[in-house]
């Protein structure tokens, strides 16, 4: 039964690993209850059993297993990292539990498994489950089935994913077991359940008997959408907030999900795509345009067979597509028509949104085609068409539709509004917005007029169906002129329809049961995604529709029905008055007359036209009171103006009258309801009145008010032919001024674009100045609106206009149009502004845009063009593209239908010739400037393509393809490009440069969007592999790219995206992603979007559609709290619009000047060093890019909002640069006063002055240079020391300003460099400058070379970096420069170094070719100045700044820590003072050049001189001082270069040349002084490093491999001479001790750090006075502590022990007793043996005074020791104590027990002293101490022979050793070596050594060596024994009792073996008892 107590002793995962079922089974047990008991999740207990989970659940015992499946349980559920172990413990589950015959170890198993998916892991379980479908054992696959079921039944359909197990459905339905085909059945109810018919057409071919039963089965289940039951973590919290939500009555989310379910998976998804283009009859092209009809229906029957696959692969279906056209088109034969159309329907069906690129051309066709009568065509041709609808959006195809609705034929009109109708249905309110509605509405209310009347019931249905989809408010503006029972009918008609939202059936109602199954299926499927992204739109729909007419009146065109535009919410009553008003009836004279008088009194009208002026005046004075008095509704507006107008009306003489006459008009205009026909009265009078200087004003106001009344459009347009039809100059201009000024008002909203450019170029032509300015006034304006494609109107201008032109634009760059503020009021309630925000640019966008007059080009684009295009002759073919070219230009806008342009222009995107294709390019930019957004239809068939040209080779072909790609994207926005799997397609390609470029302008462009397509997601397994691309290139734009799609896509997804990748890749793109998650920035907040773009003053807001439905704009604005200033509350949003779109025109007011008195930077305590830490640890992009990017300018912007003045920062990221230099300028006058600030937020200002460095405008970079030179000079009278981050993202940029081709610009970067030398050291510039002479720029390179020279000159060889070779021969490669400025500065900076170091110039530069060697030499001679011995003026580098640790505000300044310690960082920090000679003598000078040409063996020896001179230097330094760290007084003397040379060998030591490294490590450690320096820690990283360096392997690999390792020993002996030897010391066992624990550290590396000990112990005779022993024992007993003896006999190697023993003997043999002194740092020595020890050893030497045979039998004892003595000690121990309890021997037992201690100081005696009673412990205890007495009494005597006796006396108390603290408990006297213990730990603390015991007196001396220490220290041992012993008696005695009964039992039976041995061990105590008497 041995065996079976041992396992209770072993800890929990030991006995879970037990060999025995029992020990496992109680390791089961004991676990759960841990597992029950840990309540957090994250503890560091879960990761103990990591690797245990999948034995608990394999246990080969059935009954232990089910206790470990219970544990394992437990542990998925409740550990954070159970996740890692999914795969093991899944497929152990599969393998050895569900093949069990107890069903509750399958129950617990299937547990298991769903538990996994619970935490995330649902894929990789998956995964094992359908590997365990293959298995051959069908209780596991029924055991796998039965879990997936359960799975999917809890989880539902979105977590299990149903496509694999779709897949093997069939096979399982084929097996032989009938358990498996039974749960296969129940697994295809479950997934029916959750998809419907989705699961038909897999399961199609299985058994037709099975297939009845599976249909029996469907149709008992429940109609209703199934729920998940369980889910996910994450989901959990979630699910819980929807169930109180719910609760609350809020299912509109509820909602969602649901219609989110159900067509979550398609049947479309889970089949297999067919390619079908290989498998056409080869001669397929041939047959189709035979002239026999049979051969080409052969062919299309072929096609139609090959379509009837349910999905079809991707590929180039362009020529198929337009045969099956032509077919359909062409053909005569009606029954090949419907042929080909249910061909083209089958495509549609199969290829789904990858036919949408072909839709545009077949539509057309088709509509056309419906002109045909039978029905079977008719119908055929309606299949098709409603497939291809499905493929592609309503937007596409729109202007092919409208353009067949004027088609005479009514078949084809009745045909295009029954499509519509069917198309509407589709649509939700987001898919069909308001901009779409109108032409629609328009061509069909001319339809519901049509003389056939299945025309105007077609045009019902569809009108109706929009009414039904989008609701009435939107449909009604366009109903307005509709008579009521037309109206009737259409609402009719809307409630008849059923639309498409979640019912399956929906289309079957149109197309019969005519259809294929699977296109059925798949069409409602489309349908069906489509609705589930708008569920939720009706509710931001009611924001979205209400405040449209806010940007101003009518619907694009001004048609008469615009007012109507959108004033439906409030104020319903004016609203309708004024939709009849504007068609008022002209009255006659009479009748106005009539109504006037009703109104006016009598006087008034007699006296209108009366000659006197007065009388005149008084009339309208009257007048004026009786319209301010009147009632809107009363106020005939027609009458009086007619009034006012008659005679003499607007020929009126007199000023006064006419100025009340015109405030009169003003006055009607705003009260009445003022309609078109009463304006035109007026209108002609106003404009002639609007030049007359003093009537002018009040004429401007009048058409104000109409304009308002009437809307601006339409007034403008009346106004401006009014204006231009008189040939007044004045007249115009004011027109055209008032017009500008409205323009402002009124918003651009409705204006019609085409007129004014008509009416501006007449008054550009005209010849009065004062026109032609007004008329450019003008255009600066509505550039504003319409943006840069305004100027292609007046390009053929003559150039001295076109440039006035440009001026006045280039004036309005930058800023933002106004926010309108007149004609809002009428027309909306304020109430709801917010969902204008997000829908109105896109209106606004296409009114702007649709107003340019658009030409009709396709009839130029004739089939010879096309040819020409196409032609094999390239010449020709360029022709053909010119020809193309100059279509668009002279077109400058043109319609969307270019014909078969498209086609033609794709096949020349791959042209051969690299020149046509970037013609190509330019000519697709063309188009999409003519087409505008318009030009969204051919994203995919053309933009694709020109994606795939980013993968060209040639460098400019590329940049060609991107500029054309983002003209593109800059018309249509991104949401068509991301579409669809085309983008996915093209990033799959492995084409470095097409994936590079295409991620880089992913990355570009995703930040800025609010929303992309849930395509996006197809991306991302391709931006994997591109993230461990072979090209570097790549993998950093992939990096860069991944925050903006998780930015998107969330962490979540892109997470679950890794699973399909390798486990190695898997592990690292985690890693990745986890780091994006960090830098991924937040969402652009809606409303800030819609204001920055023209603030930004690219293209307006108005051109670019907004990208995202409004839904997005309260959600991304609350996201969008990361920065500070967007983060705005949603309901403020509108106001921050208006607010913001003032900025621009107003320029400062009252309020802003009150803000500006404060100071400009505020001091953030610590501010910059957190920032530099949150860039270390990358949670902040890194400042590093070639041209700035919007994150990083938002970042910077983010940073400063917390220590920069709002109003100044607001200057400094202003978009026009003229606030630029008005920062500057306030920067440039608080920089003396605010110093401090400055310092703080200097990283900051370094940042935002490099982004200047980027502007193009000169005067702000005159003006950064200026202040630069300023704030550096500030700097280095500070004495502040740069950053490491401020120099690395602030250099570089500047550099690039040293090649600008303006020479002053040159001259204030070399001054700025020149300053900077003097706060960052010149050889920390040198590598930035270097960096510089790389360029591109030959300008930059000359000065950078020459910037160079000057470095050298000042500051000597030190500068040049990594060395002096390196640079050199780098300068030297530019003397063979194309440029004769770059050769000149290359040789110049050469003769610098030469005339500083002599002819060893030649040696470091190589070899250089014959001709730059001659140059080189001839440039030399001509300097003719010979080589000095040193630099005459060397000028020290300025080191870090004089830090006073007092002042807080100078902590700030401190520059990078070093690592070196305190002394040598002071010695750093001290040395530049401005008295220090300037000269340094040549011996201080480090002799670089010997080094650099010595490579290979490193020296180990520094010319005598050097040493010398630098340990004197150093002296001061090193008195040794308590630690305090005081300054020394004598570093005002030092010399000023020695700072720098160590400054330049650290910074080498940070070289990444292997060799600079070594050398430099080298160098320091010759110094003594400077080695002594290193502290234990550097030192133990600096033994790690080149320890490790020394095993690397790779480095065998190298060429000089073997020279490095001989380099690293020779530094390591060094290392170990040179080094403070306390520290080395101390840092090898600290270095053993990591090195023994670390389970990955490698054995050689121990031994390595062995071999440094004992190579240390070999000096210890030379080095022990100087060493702080009290610490090296500390170290040694720590190591001891850690490693107790047995743990130390049970390493592999014996080394380790060894090693120990043969350094404490070494110390104990140099110190003698003595050292028993050092314990002082030792807080308590019973943790370790080190005392026992010291003892042992101490009683050793002492003992070895015997004879040679003595110390012989000594030896072989020592060695038998170790087996023997154990076998025996018990037999002994046992007799004494055997003595001791018997009444006569009890003495003499004690006796022999205190002998016997004494001699094995450790032997363990507890287990004897265990058993006995409390008594007898404290009678051994008494009687030991009184022999201790009784023996010390003696034995003082002999050893004291040579001390005078009065000294005897005071040695009489007892011995006290280190442990004296332990006698004076026991109430003995304290003598005074307790006080010398007490002196040294507070020497200790003061850091004085311990080691020096020279000068104490001699009594200490004697004391501190006791006669018999052994002794002394043995007893107390055993004191604390037993006293510790009485501690614990009653607690443990069971558990000991038996552990000590076995262990006495082991060494028993080990005690037989060495019986041999007994005598000697006889003999040798008998001995040593004699010589102890």
């Amino acid at each position: 039964m041995g065996d079976d107590s041992e396992w209770l002793k072993l800890p929990v995962d030991q006995k879970c690993e037990h060999k025995l079922w029992k020990a496992r089974l109680s390791g089961y047990e004991e676990a759960l209850k841990i597992f029950q008991k840990i309540k957090d999740e994250k503890s560091p207990e879960w990761s103990k059993f990591l690797g245990l989970i999948k034995k608990f659940v394999t246990d080969s015992n059935a009954v232990v297993q089910l206790k470990g499946l219970e544990a394992a349980l437990v542990y998925v559920e409740n550990a954070h990292v159970a996740g890692k172990t999914t795969g093991e413990v899944v497929s152990g589950v599969v393998s050895k539990v569900f093949n069990q015959p107890k069903a509750k170890a399958k129950e617990l198993g299937i547990e298991i498994c769903l538990m996994y998916i619970e935490i995330e892991k649902g894929e990789a379980v998956q995964e094992e489950l359908l590997k365990g479908l293959d298995n051959k054992n069908p209780k596991i696959i029924v055991a796998c089935i039965e879990t997936l079921r359960k799975a999917l039944s809890e989880f539902g359909s979105k977590i299990i994913l149903l496509k694999p197990i779709i897949k093997v459905l069939p096979k399982l339905f084929e097996s032989r077991e009938k358990a498996v085909r039974d749960e296969a059945k129940l697994i295809a109810v479950e997934i029916y359940r959750w998809i419907r018919d989705a699961l038909r057409p897999p399961l199609q071919n299985i058994n037709s008997v099975q297939l009845k039963e599976l249909e029996e089965e469907w149709v008992k289940l429940p109609t209703g959408a199934p729920k998940p039951t369980r889910f996910l973590r994450s989901q959990q919290e979630l699910e819980a907030k929807l169930e109180q939500q719910q609760s609350a009555g809020g299912d509109a989310e509820g909602g969602g999900d649901d219609g989110d379910e159900v067509p979550q998976i398609d049947a479309y998804e889970l089949l297999e795509a067919v390619e079908i283009l290989s498998k056409l009859p080869k001669d397929f092209y041939d047959k189709i345009e035979a002239k026999k009809w049979q051969e080409r229906k052969e062919a299309l029957e072929a096609v139609e067979v090959l379509v009837k696959n349910p999905k079809l692969e991707a590929g180039d279906y362009a020529d198929l597509v337009k045969a099956l056209k032509k077919v359909v088109g062409k053909d005569t034969n009606v029954m090949l028509v419907a042929l080909a159309a249910k061909c083209l329907t089958g495509l549609a069906v199969g290829l789904r949104k990858k036919f949408g690129q072909y839709a545009g051309h077949v539509v057309p066709t088709i509509l056309e085609k419906f002109k045909e009568k039978k029905p079977q065509v008719v119908q055929a041709l309606q299949e098709a068409i409603d497939a291809i609808f499905l493929t592609t959006t309503l937007q596409n195809i729109s202007e092919d539709i409208l353009a067949v609705m004027d088609n005479k034929n009514p078949t084809i009109k009745q045909q295009t509004s029954l499509f519509i109708a069917r198309s509407f249905r589709h649509c939700t309110a987001s898919t069909l917005p308001k901009s779409l509605l109108k032409p629609f509405c328009a061509a069909l209310l001319k339809h519901i007029n049509d003389s056939a009347p299945e025309v105007r019931d077609a045009a019902f249905e569809a009108l109706g169906t929009a009414l039904k989809v989008v609701g009435e408010k939107a449909v009604n503006p366009f109903l307005a002129d509709v008579d009521k029972l037309k109206l009737d009918k259409i609402k009719e008609c809307s409630e008849k329809v059923e639309l498409v939202h979640g019912k399956k059936a929906g289309l079957a109602a149109d197309k019969k049961e005519f259809k294929p199954v699977p296109g059925r299926t798949a069409a409602s499927g489309a349908a069906g995604d489509k609705d589930t992204k708008d569920i939720s739109a009706p509710k931001p729909g009611l924001l979205k529709k209400a405040p449209t007419a806010k940007t101003g009146g009518p619907p694009k065109k001004g048609k008469p029905s615009a007012p109507g535009g959108a004033g439906n919410t409030g104020t319903k009553n004016k609203k309708g008055l004024e939709t009849k008003e504007i068609v008022e009836p002209e009255l006659s004279m009479e009748i106005c007359e009539e109504k006037a008088s009703a109104v006016l009194p009598p006087t008034c009208i007699q006296l209108l036209d009366s000659s006197n002026w007065k009388e005149r005046l008084a009339c309208m004075e009257e007048f004026q009171k009786a319209v301010e008095l009147m009632d809107r509704t009363e106020m005939p507006c027609q009458a009086l103006v007619r009034m006012l107008a008659k005679k003499p009306g607007w020929k009126e003489t007199n000023f006064q009258v006419m100025q009340m006459k015109l405030h009169i008009v003003a006055l009607i205009a705003q009260k009445g309801n003022f309609s078109k026909t009463s304006a035109q009265v007026v209108l002609d009078g106003l404009v002639d009145k609007i030049g007359d200087v003093k009537c002018g004003n009040n004429a401007k106001e009048a058409m104000t008010a109409i304009a308002e009344a009437c809307m601006l459009p339409w007034t403008a347009e009346q106004v401006m032919s009014m204006a231009f039809s008189q040939k007044n100059p004045k007249n115009q201009s004011e027109t055209l001024n008032w017009l500008s000024n409205a323009i402002k008002e009124f918003g651009f909203s409705g204006l019609n674009v085409k007129a004014f450019i008509s009416n501006v170029k007449t008054a550009l032509a005209a010849t009065n100045p004062a026109v032609r300015t007004s008329a450019i006034t003008l255009l600066g304006v509505m550039y504003l609106y319409v943006g840069p494609s305004l100027r292609m109107f007046f390009e053929d201008e003559k150039p001295a206009l076109l440039s006035q032109i440009d001026a006045e634009f280039e004036k309005m760059q930058g800023q933002s149009p106004p926010a309108p503020t007149r004609g809002i009021s009428k027309h909306s309630t304020s109430g709801t502004e917010e969902g204008e925000d997000g829908d109105e640019p896109e209106d606004g966008g296409n009114d702007v845009v649709d107003l340019l007059p658009r030409t009709e080009i396709s009839d130029k684009i004739t089939s010879e063009l096309v040819s020409k295009i196409g032609d094999k002759n390239w010449k020709i073919r360029k022709e053909g593209l010119d020809e193309v070219a100059g279509i668009i230009n002279e077109a400058k806008f043109i319609q969307p239908n270019i014909g078969e342009l498209p086609t033609a222009l794709k096949g020349r995107l791959n042209d051969s010739n690299k020149i046509l294709v970037q013609q190509t390019l330019n000519i697709l930019q063309q188009l999409a400037v003519a087409m505008g957004p318009n030009i969204k239809q051919h994203v995919k068939n053309l933009g694709i393509p020109i994606i795939t040209v980013l993968g060209d080779s040639k460098n400019n072909v590329r940049a060609a393809a991107l500029a054309t790609v983002n003209a593109w994207a800059e018309q249509t926005g991104m949401k068509e490009w991301l579409e669809g799997e085309d983008l996915s397609e093209e990033l799959k390609k492995e084409n470095p440069f097409l994936r590079q470029e295409l991620l880089g302008w992913l990355a570009e462009k995703l930040p800025t969007l609010r929303s992309t397509p849930t395509d996006l997601i197809l991306c991302v397994p391709h931006l994997y592999s591109c993230l461990e691309d072979r090209n570097g290139d790549v993998r950093k734009k992939a990096q860069d790219a991944l925050p903006f799609f998780m930015m998107h896509l969330g962490y979540e997804k892109m997470a679950k995206a890794t699973g399909k990748l390798k486990p190695t890749s898997k592990d690292q793109v985690l890693a990745m992603l986890e780091k994006a998650k960090a830098n991924m920035p937040a969402k652009p907040a809606a409303p800030a979007k819609a204001t920055s773009k023209p603030m930004g003053g690219s293209a307006p807001a108005k051109f670019q559609p907004a990208s995202a439905p409004v839904e997005d704009s309260v959600s991304s604005t609350i996201e969008a709290k990361s920065d500070p200033r967007k983060a705005k509350a949603p309901g403020v949003s509108s106001k921050v619009k208006s607010v913001q779109g003032k900025k621009a025109p107003s320029k400062t007011s009252l309020k802003e000047d009150e803000d500006k008195s404060g100071p400009i930077f505020i001091v953030v305590p610590n501010g910059k060093e957190q920032r530099m830490k949150d860039e270390k640890g990358l949670k902040v992009l890194k400042w590093n890019f070639t041209t700035p990017r919007d994150e990083y300018i938002e970042q910077l912007k983010t940073q400063m909002s917390s220590c920069v003045a709002k109003w100044l920062q607001d200057e400094m990221f202003h978009s026009d640069f003229q606030h630029h230099n008005k920062a500057l300028a306030v920067m440039v006058d608080h920089l003396e006063s605010e110093k401090e600030g400055v310092i703080g937020c200097l990283d900051l200002i370094l940042k935002w002055l490099t982004l200047r460095f980027f502007d193009t405008n000169t005067s702000v970079l005159m003006k950064a240079l200026e202040y630069l030179k300023l704030l550096f000079t500030l700097l280095s009278e500070e004495e502040y020391h740069l950053t490491e981050n401020e120099a690395s993202s602030f250099i570089p940029y500047l550099i690039l300003k040293v090649g600008e081709p303006k020479d002053v610009i040159r001259k204030d970067v070399r001054a700025i460099l020149n300053r900077m030398c003097l706060v960052y050291p010149a050889s920390k510039m040198f590598p930035f400058i270097m960096e510089g002479t790389k360029s591109k720029n030959s300008k930059q390179r000359a000065e950078c070379l020459e910037e160079l020279g000057c470095l050298v000159e000042s500051y000597g060889m030190n500068v040049c970096q990594p060395t002096p070779g390196k640079a050199l021969k780098e300068i030297a490669i530019h003397i063979g420069d194309r440029d004769n400025a770059v050769r000149n500065a290359a040789l110049n900076t050469i003769v610098t170094v030469y005339n500083v170091h002599g002819d060893q110039v030649f040696k470091l530069i190589g070899n250089l070719s014959e001709k730059d060697m001659s140059m080189l030499e001839e440039r030399i001679k001509r300097s003719a100045k010979r080589p000095s011995t040193a630099p005459m003026k060397q000028v020290e580098e300025k080191p870090q700044r004089t830090q006073n640790i007092s002042s807080n505000a100078n902590m700030l300044r401190k520059g990078p820590a070093e690592d070196m310690s305190s002394k040598l960082n002071q010695a750093r920090s001290m040395s530049g003072h401005p008295e220090a000679a300037q000269m340094v003598r040549r011996e201080f000078q480090l002799d670089l050049d010997e080094i650099e040409n010595d490579n290979g063996t490193v020296r180990c020896e520094m010319p005598e001189l050097v040493q010398h001179k630098l340990d004197d230097i150093f002296e001061p330094v090193l008195i040794p001082e308590p630690k305090i760290r005081a300054v020394s007084p004598h570093f005002d003397d030092m010399h000023s270069n020695t700072a720098s040379t160590i400054n330049f060998i650290i910074s080498q030591v940070a070289s990444g040349d292997i060799n600079t490294s070594i050398q430099a490590l080298t160098q320091l450690f010759q110094i003594e002084s400077l080695a002594r320096e290193a502290s234990t820690g550097v030192l133990k990283d600096l033994m790690h490093g080149l320890i490790t360096l020394m095993l690397d392997s790779r480095i065998e690999d190298l060429e000089e491999g073997q020279q490095v390792i001989r380099s690293v020993n020779l530094l390591v002996v060094k290392v170990l001479e040179k080094s403070d030897q306390t520290n080395i010391l101390s840092a090898l066992l600290v270095l053993l001790q990591d090195s023994l624990l670390a389970t990955a550290s490698s054995p050689k590396f121990s031994e390595l750090v062995m071999k440094c000990l004992w190579r240390m112990v070999r000096l210890l005779p030379d080095t022990i006075n100087s060493i702080n022993l009290d610490r090296i024992l500390l170290d040694i007993h720590i190591f001891m502590k850690v490693f107790p003896k047995e743990k130390l006999k049970q390493c592999k190697s014996e080394f380790p022990i060894r090693t120990l023993k043969t350094l404490l003997h070494t110390l104990c043999k140099l110190k003698g007793p003595k050292i028993l002194d050092h314990l002082t740092m030792i807080d308590n020595k019973n943790e370790s043996e080190l005392e026992a020890h010291l003892c042992r050893m101490m009683k050793h030497s002492m003992d070895q005074t015997g004879s040679k045979s003595d110390k012989e039998t000594e030896k072989g004892a020592s060695r038998i020791d170790e087996k023997a003595s154990k076998a025996k000690v018990n037999d002994f121990l046992a007799e004494i104590f055997k003595k001791i309890g018997s009444k006569e021997n009890t003495k003499e037992g004690l006796a022999e027990l205190y002998e016997y201690k004494k001699k094995y100081s450790d032997a363990d005696i507890e287990p004897f002293l265990k058993n006995s009673s409390q008594f007898f412990q404290s009678y051994v205890e008494r009687g030991l101490r009184v022999i201790e007495m009784e023996r010390e009494g003696k034995g003082r005597i002999p050893t004291s022979t040579g001390i005078s006796p009065q000294m005897e006396v005071t040695c009489v108390p007892p011995p006290t050793s280190t442990v004296s603290s332990i006698g004076n408990t026991n109430g003995e006297e304290v003598g005074p070596s307790v006080y010398l213990e007490r002196l040294k730990i507070l020497r200790q603390r003061c850091g004085l050594d311990n080691t020096k015991q020279d000068d104490r007196p001699p009594l200490t001396s004697l004391l501190s060596k006791p006669a018999i220490p052994p002794v002394a220290s043995s007893t107390d041992m055993l004191h604390s024994k037993l006293s510790q012993l009485r501690e614990s008696r009653e607690q443990h005695q069971h558990s000991d009792l038996d552990s000590n009964q076995t262990h006495s039992a082991g060494t028993l039976t080990s005690s037989s073996s060495s019986t041999t041995n007994i005598d000697d061990l006889k003999k040798r105590l008998e001995r040593i008892k004699s010589s102890r008497k």
